[in-house]
């Protein structure tokens, strides 16, 4: 009896391949029941615009779809950025001074606990409207879940191994480098994927509040014309940030972090 032939390495990327392609085949059938359902009852386009309708959009010039996206890519991706180098040095610092951890964490949690949301008409009127601002807005949202897990990933590292690395004289950078962050590095990208999605919300409410540019002020704008289409189109732009944003993050997760460490969020 002949044995079993051991699989290839062409066969073992087919399962992630196939996974995706599902995903897209899902997206895509779900877009054509869209457009099926809106043409079969033809309910208005200012209620519930067809996918064409609203992909039509983006050949009209008035919108300024270019500018606005990357107006709002700017903000998004600016205040995550920040956020997780400032969660990072902070997890850091209170890694290092057991005082610092006593005296400034517990405040770190209330204001955790503050509404991120009721902060935004402050730090408007703190410093005015624009980019910079909405990137605070963003930084407030993405900043705490970054923050905790990696004060929470840098604290489950082996004892021993800390022993181990001062028994050598290593410095603490040499730890943090070498056993503190490889260690960390699960929560690190569980709190990022969590930040990912705040950081959209955080760019969009900013833009809601008080804004010139940008695909949420984008919104308001068309909703007092009732144009349903590029509002639709401009969520979908949003999403699609998100998407990409979160995206990243998974991806270097899966270059970083072994499949067997890695935390499912």
């Amino acid at each position: 009896m002949a044995a079993a032939e051991p699989d290839t390495p062409q066969d073992k990327p087919k399962g992630p391949y196939l996974r995706w392609l599902m995903i897209l085949a899902i997206h895509v059938a779900a877009i054509i029941l869209w457009e099926l359902a809106v043409r079969a009852t033809k309910l208005p386009a200012f209620i519930l615009p067809a996918p064409s309708a609203i992909f039509a959009t983006l050949a009209k010039t008035n919108y300024a779809w270019a500018s606005n996206t990357w107006v709002t890519a700017q903000e998004i991706y600016g205040g995550y950025l920040l956020s997780v180098i400032a969660g990072v040095a902070l997890a850091l610092m209170f890694t290092w001074s057991r005082l610092l951890t006593l005296l400034m964490f517990p405040l770190f949690i209330t204001l955790n606990m503050i509404p991120k949301v009721a902060l935004g008409p402050l730090i408007i009127v703190w410093f005015s409207y624009g980019i910079g601002t909405n990137i605070l807005i963003t930084l407030s949202l993405c900043f705490f879940p970054i923050l905790l897990t990696t004060v929470r990933g840098l604290k489950e590292v082996e004892p021993d191994l800390l022993d181990l690395v001062k028994s050598l004289k290593g410095s603490q950078w040499q730890t943090f480098i070498y056993i503190q962050l490889p260690g960390s590095l699960p929560y690190l990208f569980s709190g990022m994927k969590v930040a990912a999605i705040l950081a959209v919300a955080g760019a969009v409410v900013g833009e809601f509040i008080s804004s010139d540019k940008g695909l949420g002020y984008l919104m308001i704008q068309v909703q007092a014309a009732l144009d349903t289409p590029a509002m639709f189109m401009a969520v979908i732009l949003i999403t699609l940030l998100g998407i990409a944003l979160y995206l990243l993050v998974l991806l270097l997760e899966h270059l970083l972090v072994r499949k067997d460490a890695r935390i499912s969020s």
